[in-house]
């Protein structure tokens, strides 16, 4: 049996106690170095998202601008509704999977579980519009990259547009029979940009004919963004029409509001 004086002896004993405090340390430090490393990698991702976001946004503005210099060739727009003209930019048949350069397939055209059906049935259920709801054609589509010759664009990016008669024309003047015919020379353009991680940015403008020969593009707006840009663009067109109304777009849905 242990007296007194021996259990205080080996109290006092400091023996070990080194060892303990740097078992203690090291654990200290290894839980710091993990913490550090964690904060790096979500920094990392932050940043990475955010690049491949801003390219995606950018890419999709591009697209935009490549579809309004194939709106110059088309004298008749209603022919781009009617699905019987396209953009000279397409990446193959619109109906075939899609290889994306950032990784995945995506199928643009034309059933339910398609790009095209999702925006249709996004834009049936809000149905702002009635029976002038925007019916939407594919009217462009490929990679980013292949917008421009000898791989002068390095980016990961599928871009596609698709184009609908403007909403705001009402459906009294129907040509042809078809009450969704354009016939104030007012389009509107859905633009979607597609990259690495899920990244994707759509933006949606309206384009029209002025009666100064020239193509108008109108206020451009993010689909669930607080960002609301004015813009014009003006070029020469083939067919004179009617000037641009006056138009926002809604910066929560991005779709039209006339004002």
């Amino acid at each position: 049996m242990l007296t007194t004086s021996r259990i205080h002896d080996r109290l006092a004993d400091e023996r070990g106690v080194a060892l303990i405090i740097a078992l203690m340390a090291m654990m200290l430090l290894t839980a710091l170095g993990a913490a550090v490393v964690m904060v790096s990698n979500t920094e990392t991702h932050i940043a990475g998202n955010y690049r491949n976001s801003q390219e995606a946004l950018y890419a999709a503005d591009a697209a935009v601008e490549r579809v309004v210099q194939d709106l110059l060739l088309v004298p008749r727009w209603n022919d781009i509704l009617n699905g019987t003209s396209q953009s000279g930019f397409v990446d193959g048949a619109m109906t075939s999977a899609k290889a994306l350069p950032g990784g995945g397939h995506v199928t643009l055209c034309c059933g339910t579980n398609t790009a095209t059906g999702q925006l249709q049935s996004e834009t049936d259920t809000l149905n702002q519009w009635g029976a002038n709801n925007p019916q939407w054609k594919l009217f462009a589509w490929g990679p980013l990259g292949d917008m421009l010759p000898n791989n002068v664009i390095d980016s990961p990016m599928y871009v596609a547009v698709w184009v609908a008669d403007d909403p705001a024309d009402g459906t009294g003047g129907a040509i042809d029979g078809d009450p969704l015919a354009d016939v104030n020379g007012t389009l509107t353009l859905h633009a979607e940009a597609i990259g690495p991680s899920g990244t994707r940015k759509v933006v949606e403008v309206t384009v029209a004919r002025t009666s100064s020969t020239e193509i108008e593009r109108g206020q451009i707006a993010q689909r669930g963004q607080e960002e609301l840009n004015q813009r014009a663009r003006k070029a020469a067109v083939q067919t004179p029409g009617k000037g641009l109304s006056n138009m926002r777009m809604n910066n929560s849905s991005g779709n039209l509001v006339v004002q």
